[in-house]
């Protein structure tokens, strides 16, 4: 399948010009003229990547880009901006928001069709690897982040979101774009005593305390080349945090009853379900750290804000439990499905992960059923939180996935029964990510 490519330039003999090139390199461009078009275009289709001018006649690419970013019912994808001399500033505040990259006039056009192979190359291999974050607009504009903030690994990362949203899940994601074969070590924060937390995280010397009997590598030395994880920040005692913060700038450390610095390398990825903003004015934690920790934020929003993800997360859930006991395959039924998207998900991944285990044990069949996965009554459908487009996309995953299994997934049936093509129906399924079990 062709890479779609949403083109937003205002000059005819530009935007003539690489809708051309675009097309002659295997691309299917749809070529907007003004903001106000690409907005619209971008409602009603996914695309693979947007190349935009900064400077439009109606509304100025950065500010289009911000409108997007900033609506969860658009899927916003990786951006390349074409800018002339004098906007190259406002591009650079682009890539801190989470723009692709930027080329900048006179256009070389090799080197956009480079950058747009590249940035098709990453998706597809995300995609084929399982390595989706979610299905809904919020979730995928995280993860069409992370390729390149991977190719940055000397800047910290801080990841924001309620607990059990999956911050962890997003760490080890930008882990696996930029050094895989290097270690990932979690710590929590808020899960070490105050008294052996220094020694958890620099090591120590035998002999340094009692109970000390031989030499120990703490974290920072055992991520060597690869991801430091450093959970639940907020938690983290004031008196360490200043250790912390000379850790990160120095790149050294020194083991706990030892005198020796030891070099150190690693990328740092925090999290954080507090808000360290009002820890930082209350005097909780450290506001040189916090700065020095904050230089790229990402924000994982809870579930109840991504239905779209709901029955995606729990079906791999199935699936991860079939993986292990092939013995025990099961399916949710028509009730399980209503009362995981009426529920609010308060727990978020993390309450739908366990609800979903218990009920792929307990349930006395091969249906899993609300019950199921709420023995103490199912919940009411609560009153909407969220956008129609969000609702509606949820649901025409679940009404697809229903219509496969009536017809025993064959696709010829369900696509006549849906009164689609079978094309339309395999696309669908494709975006949606939907498989056979």
């Amino acid at each position: 399948m062709q890479p779609e490519i949403c083109l937003i330039e205002d000059d005819p003999i530009m935007g003539e010009s690489i809708k051309e090139r675009l097309t002659l390199e295997g691309f299917s461009v749809d070529w907007c003229e003004t903001g106000e078009a690409a907005l619209a275009q971008l409602q009603k289709r996914d695309y693979n990547a947007v190349v935009s001018d900064i400077r439009l006649p109606d509304i100025a690419g950065d500010e289009l880009f911000r409108q997007v970013i900033a609506n969860p019912e658009i899927h916003m994808p990786p951006t390349i901006f074409i800018t002339g001399y004098g906007t190259v500033e406002a591009a650079v505040e682009l890539l801190k928001l989470g723009a692709a990259d930027y080329l900048t006039k006179p256009l070389d056009p090799k080197a956009l069709v480079e950058k747009l192979h590249d940035l098709c190359r990453e998706q597809e291999r995300a995609v084929e690897e399982g390595e989706r974050l979610g299905l809904s607009p919020a979730m995928q504009r995280l993860a069409a982040k992370l390729p390149a903030i991977a190719r940055h690994p000397e800047t910290p990362v801080l990841i924001t979101g309620e607990s059990g949203s999956g911050k962890e899940v997003v760490a080890k994601r930008l882990h696996a774009f930029g050094a895989a074969d290097l270690p990932f070590i979690p710590v929590n924060c808020a899960a070490i005593p105050e008294n052996l937390i220094e020694a958890e995280l620099f090591g120590h010397e035998k002999g340094a305390f009692t109970g000390a009997e031989r030499d120990r590598r703490g974290v920072f030395e055992q991520a060597e080349g690869g991801v430091l994880f450093l959970d639940e920040i907020g938690d983290m005692p004031l008196p360490m945090q200043s250790k912390l913060l000379r850790a990160i700038q120095e790149r050294t450390i020194t083991r706990v009853g030892g005198d020796k610095l030891i070099d150190v390398h690693f990328r740092l990825i925090c999290a954080t379900h507090r808000n360290l903003t009002k820890l930082v004015r209350n005097g909780c934690f450290r506001e040189d750290l916090y700065y020095r920790i904050n230089v790229i934020q990402l924000m994982v929003p809870p579930l109840r804000e991504r239905p779209e993800d709901i029955l995606w997360l729990a079906e791999r859930f199935i699936s991860q439990h079939v993986e292990r006991f092939p013995e025990e395959r099961k399916r949710f039924g028509a009730s399980a499905r209503d009362a995981l998207l009426a529920y609010k998900w308060p727990g978020n991944v993390r309450e739908l992960k366990h609800a979903v285990e218990r009920a792929c044990i307990m349930a006395p069949g091969s249906s899993i059923e609300a019950v199921d996965l709420f023995p103490d009554g199912s919940p009411e459908r609560q009153e909407s939180q969220v956008s129609l487009g969000a609702a509606c996309k949820a649901n025409e995953r679940d009404y697809i996935v229903r219509a496969l299994e009536a017809h025993e997934w064959r696709m010829a049936e369900t696509a006549s029964t849906l009164n689609i093509s079978r094309k339309t129906l395999w696309q669908k399924m494709k975006k949606l990510d939907i498989h056979k079990p």
